[in-house]
């Protein structure tokens, strides 16, 4: 390859746009490194472990909540959103975070979470205490039960961990909480509300944070006039009205409005991606609107088979919409609330959930015959180079860089997800599997995620994916993650492709504008790239003669480049 092809680097990576087309990191920092050997991740830990990412090539890391909290929800369960989780560390090692990975060229993505809030929060304890008809109880959603004595809940509402949406307090009120009792929802009908946050997000800007990832972004607002409907009716409701009660309502947009008035006063402007489960693509562009919060998570992957031609018709629609809005689309293969891709991939097709035997949940990642780990692996390969050479950004799970599966022999005991607890289906045992902490080492009492057990047990074939083992491996799934961010740059120049006929429909294949080449073989025959093979600088399987093997990807320069 030429000097030229590997230097090459995108305009806007000094500028407002480097989000565009950005290979973001994400980091659960509970579970990426632990400093002080206390068994938890904390912000030390991730300073610790800045070279690793800079060597891993990637552009920004994510963090998930780093706030106080009483982990009701894995640090979704905020108690004070403009501090750290003393058990994770101070205000100024969040600094000194900033700061290393800054010096390394890499920005910072943190997390807000404003649907609600932890029961912890000052607010809400001065609402519990206040009682009845307070000013500080309008700041939440309380409302009076019904029957006799008010005993039963306003609705017959679910919450998404299972179980009612509503919680009674000591003096018999009742308050929303979409998520677990120990997340009452705001009131965003309420100014200080409202203020609060822009606040919140002016104090992390002031510290260097460059952009902010929002959670459940599409449930702010709430239409809760009386009498409220049924679970029936609200589920019979439209989604895509603009004015469901509780879902992706018009006026949220507003509360956006005003945060981009905020992002934009700093130079350069801080970015934002929407969390958005939405049932519309133009629901969705409204979130990624440039007046809004710019970008919005497709997480049409997540639950796709490693299909060719559901991929194609993702990646057409997606980049579709990305053209329409202005904005630039997301590609993720896994996240913190999600079964990891290399599990997902070698299950039966499930769109990423576990299967139910009669009346037991079998989850994803065991018992061992369900699942096939070295197809799992290299069709998660041939996924992440695919995805690493569509235009628009690309996130990160931290993990996925090792090949990690996930952990599904975790006892009920040292299970934290509320998911798991309350009976909801997250791939029928909660979210803890995606979220066991790193293995750094193939030895050690947590694998070298710090000096004490990791707060989630770690099973021994960790020991064959840690870091040492997979850093000094030129065949291993974090020297192939390393090489493909390494030349990225040149596919980046663009926002654009154009697909080229393969014959078969179980391959896909797409150039870039500067004439770089993606070729993904779906299927389970070899596919053949005759003298193109010669030109072949990356693949996720080594080729087999001229020959693309089955489940792979390779990365094709554009002719006469040479290899180094």
């Amino acid at each position: 390859m030429t000097d030229s092809l590997l230097t090459e680097t995108r305009e806007d990576d000094k500028t407002a746009a480097w989000w565009r087309q950005a290979a973001v990191y994400q980091i659960y920092p509970r579970s990426f490194a632990d400093a002080n050997g206390d068994g938890l991740g904390d912000i030390p830990g991730i300073v610790s472990r800045v070279d690793y990412l800079a060597e891993l090539g990637i552009d920004a890391v994510w963090l998930s909540p780093f706030y106080p909290s009483e982990l009701a929800d894995g640090g979704y369960d905020v108690a004070d959103y403009r501090d750290v989780d003393p058990r994770l560390g101070t205000l100024a090692d969040f600094d000194e975070m900033v700061d290393a990975l800054h010096a390394r060229g890499i920005r910072v993505v943190v997390d807000i979470v404003p649907n609600h809030s932890s029961d912890q929060h000052a607010w809400f304890q001065e609402a519990l205490a206040a009682g009845r008809g307070s000013a500080a109880r309008e700041r939440y959603i309380f409302r009076e039960g019904t029957g006799p004595d008010g005993s039963e809940p306003p609705t017959d509402w679910v919450s998404v961990f299972g179980g009612s949406a509503w919680e009674r307090v000591e003096d018999g009120q009742w308050y929303l909480h979409n998520f677990a009792k120990e997340q009452p929802d705001f009131n965003w009908d309420h100014p200080e509300v409202r203020a609060d946050f822009l606040q919140t997000l002016r104090f992390w800007s002031d510290r260097g944070v460059d952009g902010f990832r929002i959670d459940v972004a599409h449930m702010l607002t709430k239409d809760l006039t009386e009498p409220l409907p049924s679970r029936a009716e609200l589920d019979a409701m439209d989604r895509t009205s603009g004015d469901h009660p509780l879902i992706d309502r018009d006026d949220v947009h507003e509360i956006y409005a005003e945060w981009r008035q905020v992002f934009n006063s700093y130079d350069p402007p801080r970015t934002a991606v929407a969390e958005a489960w939405v049932d519309t693509p133009e629901r969705r562009a409204r979130y990624a609107s440039a007046e809004g919060l710019g970008q919005a998570f497709n997480f049409d992957l997540l639950v796709a088979d490693f299909d060719a031609a559901q991929f194609h018709e993702i990646i057409v629609d997606n980049l579709e919409q990305a053209q329409r809005t202005g904005s630039s689309t997301t590609w993720v293969l896994s996240n913190h609330d999600v079964t990891r891709h290399a599990t997902r991939y070698g299950l039966a097709p499930l769109h990423g959930r576990a299967v139910k035997q009669g009346t037991e949940w079998v989850a994803a990642g065991g018992p061992d015959e369900m699942l096939d780990r070295e197809r799992g692996l290299r069709r998660a390969k041939a996924a992440s180079l695919l995805l690493l050479g569509l235009p628009g950004s690309a996130y990160l799970y931290q993990g996925e860089e090792l090949g990690l599966h996930e952990v599904a022999e975790i006892p009920a005991e040292q299970r934290q997800d509320p998911a798991f607890f309350r009976g909801a289906e997250f791939d029928g045992l909660g979210r803890d599997g995606c979220r066991v902490p790193l293995p750094w080492s193939a030895e050690g009492v947590s694998f070298g995620f710090g000096d004490a057990a990791a707060h989630l047990p770690q099973p021994t074939w960790f020991a064959e994916y840690a870091v040492d083992v997979e850093a000094s491996d030129p065949a291993s799934t974090l020297s192939l993650y390393r090489e493909a961010l390494r030349l990225r740059h040149p596919l980046q120049s663009d926002e654009t492709l154009e697909w080229i006929e393969t014959g078969r429909a179980d391959v896909l294949r797409f150039t870039r504008p500067n004439g770089w080449q993606i070729v993904t073989n779906f299927g389970t025959d070899p596919f053949d790239l005759g003298a193109d093979a010669d030109e072949v600088v990356l693949a996720s399987t080594p080729l087999e003669g001229s020959a693309l093997p089955a489940e792979a990807t390779a990365w094709i320069a554009p002719s006469g480049a040479t290899a180094i």
